[in-house]
């Protein structure tokens, strides 16, 4: 069996090189094809193009996107229209957009993989919080993100909160009636989890998923300390996808 063809768009960036180099590293995968708009680089011996058509030219397998919400959204069609499986840790998604990747997708011969979080250890904090949610009274998630992270919560945060559904009584009553300055309690994520969100220079991607109930608390926290943490569910995405059906979201849904 020969390798697996991969391409990267938004290579030029930092998660785009650490995936790069992840791919080369990779026993069965072959980097093939890189694109992106913002640079003209040679990374790994391969010229970075701004065309999309690169990743035909190239005979891509699988194509990992780790750009925006708005580039993805030219790019998953273009791939699904091409038969070429997409592994995609793009976030800023709505509703909508997944419908359209899924009608996309079901009309090709090849499937989407899109995933908030990529580390082993993120999938677990998020099936973790999910199964004790419904136990507990009360429940808030403070992300904390490294200080160029442009968008607030993360998709991670948001992915998390929407697993997690409290039980038939629903969480207790928040007693705030004084929030001075504007915004303390954090905002309002799905299924009514309050969201903090932190940006600080140091830090990579982290997450606490705090629980409480009477006299009790619970805290959930998984760190990526480097985005190399994100490379072996991204590689194990690669080899998988083939095997999948259309659009899946969740990264839990490969392992």
């Amino acid at each position: 069996m020969g390798s697996i063809c991969v391409g990267v768009v938004g290579a030029t960036g930092r998660m785009g090189r650490t995936v790069c180099d992840a791919v080369v590293a990779a026993e069965g995968l072959e980097l093939v094809a890189l694109v992106d708009i913002h640079g003209s680089d040679m990374i790994h011996g391969i010229q970075v193009s701004p065309d999309l058509h690169a990743l035909l030219d190239a005979s891509c397998d699988v194509v990992v996107d780790f750009t925006t919400a708005e580039a993805a959204r030219e790019t998953l069609p273009f791939l699904a229209q091409h038969g070429i499986h997409a592994v995609v840790g793009t976030t800023g998604f709505d509703d909508r957009d997944l419908v359209a990747f899924e009608s996309a997708f079901e009309a090709s011969a090849a499937n989407c993989l899109i995933a908030a979080n990529f580390a082993i250890s993120a999938v677990l904090m998020m099936r973790f919080a999910a199964e004790a949610a419904a136990l507990f009274d009360t429940a808030e998630i403070i992300e904390l993100h490294h200080d160029e992270k442009i968008d607030a919560p993360s998709g991670t945060a948001l992915a998390t909160a929407r697993m997690m559904t409290p039980s038939e009584t629903g969480w207790a009553d928040d007693p705030t009636q004084v929030e001075e300055p504007a915004g303390s309690r954090g905002g309002i994520g799905p299924n009514g989890v309050r969201i903090h969100s932190v940006r600080m220079r140091g830090m990579t991607a982290h997450q606490e998923v705090i629980l409480g109930a009477q006299g009790q608390t619970l805290t959930i926290r998984q760190d990526s300390y480097d985005r190399t943490s994100f490379m072996p569910g991204v590689v194990l995405a690669c080899r998988r996808i083939s095997g999948a059906a259309g659009l899946t979201v969740g990264l839990d849904a490969l392992l």
